[in-house]
């Protein structure tokens, strides 16, 4: 069309006969009017060989654009599809091209033949020279002055060391370095400072147009008498010295991976709290948990699904919860100011419920009992009684800790009070009996905790944990923790191993067989331990704090009395968001699986697994 451009015609048809251009009619004015008022005219196109008017369908209109664009015209070629390798290292079972290979390729070239003839001629004829050995030249070769110098006769004194040698010259010594090597005006000022001692360089690096306009180094005489005296007068001794890699002093640990199972991955986060969770516990059976929280709620959860069964509200912030561990009856202990509920959730079947309804309706005994004026226990009734709420313990003070024994009829509340003996106090729930076992208390008290097999009571106070015999009601150890304030104490299942966290970050692990001080300190955390917990069954322990980490570790205690027990830190779990510097309030095990529960302060309860 472009050569015809000028001509009438726009070409020949087959008898060898012009065909002559459409006539168009139009001219400017109706073209105008039509853009003016034809709504399709941005989309109407001449025909150049018909001379008529097409209007473009939507498909064509988005081709153009398409193709303006600079993209494909088909839409539904994918121009980023997998390539297809023809050559690759795998050898192919059929080749790409069948074809038989050239005769050239068995037959040997005859222009490299007539190439090589031609150079090993100028060879001969010695137009080209080869290139000559360079082992044979002598120049270019460097002498090391101190090369010999072990060879000689003082080398064969034991004691003897070969002078030392002054380092090569640098780029910052050129008369002419590049300008990265000068001083700038700090770097000067930095450098007139130090002492000559601490200084890089002993001189300032400076440029020179040519070697002509070197001045003499002032210090040269000097620098070189320094070194003679220190060739002279330095004495230089061989010390035999044992080179230990450090490494090898290290005991060797197991791989985390080698001690599974423990927890690694956040499962389940339980959320419906509006305050601070500072307590949470695990019912035996291993189905619910109970947790307690500053915003005056007891709320309980379904473990698998994460769903919040119930919710008491006892009309106060919820310092402690502890699930009662015996399996046959189902109740729950909650601290709260100055009393302690005992909660009967009713979730079991109907004889552990109505095994704990039997306990909790004993008759109250009549005699006077120790510490029953300080005490007040009293059923409840109406509101609180359709709640789950059966007991209330009143105590003199505000309570901060509650723990079970083992046979779930005893409970120990703790109340610290630096200006009371009474701290601690032991309730019997069958008898209704409560009483205060220690005349006067040596020190604040943090946490208590009943031993697992035999009849001992652990008490910690701020710097030490004193364990003392039930039955002969006597003193038996006094564990020393080296920390400043221990904030949480477990008890490992066997009996003969304590934990113990506290403020000032560090978690002790003490073997009660062994010493009174801490057989291993961890400094894991960064900031102050908030909870420690042992798992029932599996080799595990963890520490929570307020870094919002919890760090669970393996520690093996093994029946040989003389092997000491293997603690290896085995993952550190996150997912707590820290809250007015607070992060890691609570954590618990399973009874059953190795997860491992949490509560923090900002509001949740997070289950790993």
């Amino acid at each position: 069309m472009e050569w015809y451009k000028d001509f009438p015609h726009i070409g020949y048809d087959l008898d060898g006969k012009k065909i002559y251009k459409p006539i168009r009619n139009k001219d400017e004015l109706d073209d105008f009017l039509d853009k003016m008022e034809n709504p399709d005219y941005w989309r109407t196109v001449q025909d150049k060989q018909t001379g008529s008017d097409v209007v473009l369908s939507d498909e064509q209109v988005e081709l153009v654009k398409r193709l303006q664009r600079g993209q494909f015209g088909d839409v539904n070629f994918n121009e980023y599809q997998p390539q297809v390798e023809f050559f690759t290292q795998e050898v192919m079972l059929h080749p790409v091209t069948n074809r038989p290979a050239d005769k050239r390729s068995f037959i040997p070239s005859l222009l490299e033949k007539d190439k090589v003839s031609k150079l090993v001629h100028a060879i001969k004829m010695g137009w080209i020279k080869p290139r000559r050995d360079s082992r044979d030249d002598s120049r270019g070769r460097y002498y090391d002055l101190w090369a010999s110098e072990d060879t000689s006769n003082l080398a064969r004194h034991r004691m003897h060391l070969p002078a030392p040698k002054i380092p090569l010259p640098g780029h910052h010594e050129s008369y002419n370095p590049p300008p990265e090597y000068l001083f700038t005006d700090e770097e000067r000022a930095l450098w007139e400072q130090q002492d000559p001692v601490d200084r890089k360089f002993p001189f300032v690096p400076r440029s020179f147009s040519s070697l002509r306009l070197v001045p003499a180094f002032p210090r040269f005489i000097h620098e070189r008498f320094e070194r003679c005296l220190d060739l002279y007068l330095c004495p230089r001794q061989r010390k035999m010295r044992v080179n230990v890699n450090p490494e090898d002093l290290i005991p060797k640990l197991p791989k985390p991976k080698d001690l599974q199972p423990f927890p690694t991955t956040q499962s389940l986060v339980y959320r419906g709290h509006s305050g601070l969770v500072r307590s949470i516990s695990v019912s035996p059976s291993g189905q619910w948990l109970a947790s307690g929280s500053d915003d005056g709620s007891v709320r309980f959860w379904e473990i698998c699904s994460s769903r919040c069964l119930k919710t008491v509200q006892v009309g106060g912030a919820v310092k402690s919860v502890a699930w009662n561990p015996n399996p046959s009856v189902c109740l729950l202990a909650v601290a709260l100011d100055s009393a302690v509920l005992i909660l009967s959730p009713a979730l079991a079947d109907r004889q552990v419920v109505l095994s704990s309804d039997r306990l909790l309706s004993a008759p109250q005994e009549a005699e006077p009992i120790e510490g029953d004026g300080l005490v007040n226990w009293s059923d409840t009734e109406g509101e609180e009684l359709n709640q789950g709420i059966r007991l209330k313990i009143q105590h003199p003070k505000a309570v901060q800790q509650v723990a079970w024994h083992t046979k779930g009829d005893y409970l120990a509340s703790v109340m610290p009070d630096h200006s009371s003996h009474l701290q601690v106090l032991i309730h019997q729930v069958s008898r209704r009996r409560s009483q205060n076992p220690f005349r006067k208390n040596k020190g604040l008290v943090q946490s208590v905790s009943f031993h697992p097999i035999r009849p001992y009571f652990f008490v910690a106070t701020q710097r030490s944990v004193r364990i003392y015999n039930l039955v002969k009601q006597d003193l038996t150890k006094k564990l020393h923790a080296n920390s400043k304030w221990i904030s949480s104490m477990a008890v490992h299942p066997g009996g003969d191993h304590v934990i113990c966290g506290s403020y000032d970050c560090k978690l002790s692990w003490f073997d009660l067989d062994l010493s009174t001080k801490p057989y291993r300190m961890l400094r894991h955390h960064r900031k102050a331990v908030r909870s420690v917990a042992y798992h029932r069954l599996y080799p595990l322990f963890a520490s929570a704090a307020d870094d919002g980490s919890i760090i669970v570790c393996h520690g093996t205690v093994y029946n040989d009395l003389l092997q000491n027990p293997l603690i290896v830190p085995v993952k550190v779990l996150r997912g707590h968001v820290i809250t007015h510097e607070l992060g890691v309030l609570d954590v618990t095990f399973h009874p059953t699986q190795p997860w491992i529960f949490s509560s923090g302060a900002d509001a949740t309860i997070r289950l790993f697994t």
